[in-house]
């Protein structure tokens, strides 16, 4: 009858903790579908695409032979991205020893003593025991223990991918920027040297009285407020140089680089279907496995309301009878089982298990907030490149009409009919179409390496 109350109640505690082995699974009431906008189709949420722009290795992206260089070397220098391997490693030793836990564990404890009562003659004994332990993992403590580890072991390495994304985000836009600042330089050194040409110009026309003053002193002045901005872009080029060093853990230095003309980034993108943001990007790789590791806490919690098996047991040669210590001994064993059954800790358990059910439902709160803000990401990137791409064929036309104005209004100053500001105006108005259009390349790039990372790029071949 007691061996039967026993099973009864061995089978009960077993139905009631099936719960514990189950694997983390991702809650059917979060939601994957309609992440992110459409910015060319006629409805708001893209649900067709399936190739990922984001799944092309990075050296498709990013072709200048230049800035491959630099980003390999920042993916094998930089300080965050090697901090966050050690991280990886420090998941992996973690991982190790939770796996470590199901082998019995071993002790070897030899103990000698030598002891004399009243000058008598000395009693030496000695003894060798190996001892080992066990637990048996009958309701889930070790398992969930390990299952944690591998969870975390999995957000280490999506961490680690999202220093990598964004180093290489960070490197391919600091570059580009650099780029732009070169361009910009040359537009202005050129307009500097066309405002020159203007100043010697006028003081000819003024000697030969075929202008005033007030000419020159507008021709000087324009000189001067574009020689005035070449400094401020020869410091934005320094100190976008240093970041770029910074970027590539190297000290401050020239930078070589290519020209923005020479760029050649993809012109057509496929974002893929939302759901696919599951397994690109790693932000929210990294905080579904932050919710997988709240669930498997919580199946721990439950776990310690269960009790705890443990077979322990010694072996070894002793001599406890005294005698010489050449006496081999004799050779003894002993086998322990125990069960450890909570009683007086259930309320520390139980408020154990209400917090770890709390922090679940924090850390789904969180990974959903993750899969809208990368949705959110997706869209603006998608909305930024369409806004660039627009806006340049725009500054195109503005650019080619502000060149054939300036030299119309030079061919009408030639001839009489003209004012010097009338010039003056025109220069600087293609000037600024010229340094916009660059700035317009700029934002162009920018989004694609912004879509880029949106996306979860950022892969090796």
């Amino acid at each position: 009858m007691k061996k039967q109350i026993l099973f009864l109640l061995c089978a009960t505690a077993l139905l009631s903790s099936c719960h514990i082995y189950k694997s983390y699974d991702r809650p059917e009431d979060i939601q994957t579908t309609g992440l992110y906008r459409d910015t060319l189709a006629t409805g708001d949420t893209l649900a067709a695409d399936t190739a990922n722009f984001g799944n092309l290795p990075w050296r498709e992206v990013f072709t200048d032979p230049q800035l491959q260089a630099y980003i390999s070397q920042g993916l094998t220098d930089n300080t965050d991205l090697q901090t966050a391997i050690l991280k990886v490693k420090e998941s992996q030793a973690a991982l190790l020893s939770a796996r470590l836990a199901y082998t019995p564990s071993l002790g070897l404890s030899p103990q000698g003593t030598l002891s004399s009562f009243d000058k008598g003659a000395a009693t030496k004994t000695y003894s060798l025991p190996v001892t080992a332990s066990w637990e048996v993992d009958l309701f889930g403590k070790l398992l969930n223990a390990k299952r944690n580890a591998q969870t975390v072991l999995l957000q280490s390495q999506a961490y680690r991918q999202a220093v990598q994304t964004q180093i290489i985000a960070a490197i391919a836009n600091t570059y580009y920027t650099l780029l732009m600042l070169d361009q910009q330089m040359i537009i202005s050194e050129q307009t500097a040297d066309i405002m020159k040409r203007n100043v010697e110009t006028m003081r000819a026309m003024k000697e030969a009285a075929m202008t005033n003053e007030a000419a020159v002193s507008q021709s000087e002045a324009a000189y001067a407020q574009v020689l005035a901005s070449l400094p401020a872009i020869r410091q934005g080029i320094r100190e976008t140089e240093n970041a770029l060093c910074m970027l590539l853990k190297q000290a401050p230095q020239a930078v070589k680089r290519s020209t923005l003309e020479a760029q050649k980034l993809p012109s057509t993108f496929s974002v893929g279907v939302p759901l696919q943001l599951l397994s690109n990007r790693p932000d929210v790789k990294a905080a579904e496995m932050a919710l997988a590791v709240t669930y498997y806490n919580t199946n721990s919690a439950r776990a310690a309301f269960y009790p705890q098996i443990t077979i322990s047991g010694s072996a070894g040669w002793v001599n406890s009878a005294g005698g010489v210590i050449m006496n081999p001994g004799k050779l003894l064993a002993s086998a322990i089982g125990s069960l450890t059954q909570p009683l007086f800790y259930r309320g520390t358990n139980i408020a154990r298990l209400k917090i770890a059910k709390a922090q679940q439902e924090e850390a789904k709160l969180a990974f959903e907030q993750t899969l809208l803000n990368a949705g959110s990401e997706v869209s603006n990137a998608l909305s930024l490149y369409q806004t660039t791409a627009d806006k340049a064929s725009a500054r195109a036309l503005q650019v080619a009409s502000a060149q054939k104005g300036s030299e119309y209004t030079k061919e009408l100053f030639t001839l009489g009919t003209s004012t010097y500001l009338e010039v003056l105006s025109a220069e600087q108005a293609l000037l600024s179409a010229r340094l916009s259009q660059v700035s317009d390349t700029f934002d162009e790039m920018q989004a694609v390496v912004s879509l880029y990372r949106a996306l979860g790029g950022g892969r090796e071949e």
